[in-house]
């Protein structure tokens, strides 16, 4: 699954699609922005930046820096967000891989 062509956007977005249960946020910087990210089955939305209605064009970009990732139950209710694993590492998370 983990090769040198894989993007950080399809990783996450194909972890979220063998993961239905769990929603995923996505702490990250890139081009000296910061963004948040929320993936769930596949899909990937900004928090904080307008998201092209075009699907393939990535909300995360290839040289972004994952600062953190949230593991949250689906579905995600912004109220009351039930946390399955907060804050890991990116490498943590790809320990999940």
């Amino acid at each position: 699954m983990l090769s040198a062509n894989t993007s950080i956007a399809e990783l996450l977005e194909t972890y979220s699609r063998r993961h239905p249960q769990e929603v995923l946020l996505v702490n990250l910087q890139a081009d000296d922005k910061i963004d948040e990210v929320m993936i769930f089955k596949g899909f990937s939305s900004s928090l904080m930046h307008p998201t092209a209605y075009d699907a393939d064009v990535a909300v995360i970009p290839d040289h972004a820096e994952v600062l953190y990732i949230s593991r949250l139950k689906a579905p995600y209710q912004p109220n009351a967000p039930q946390y399955l694993q907060e804050k890991i590492s990116w490498a943590q998370f790809l320990e999940l891989l």
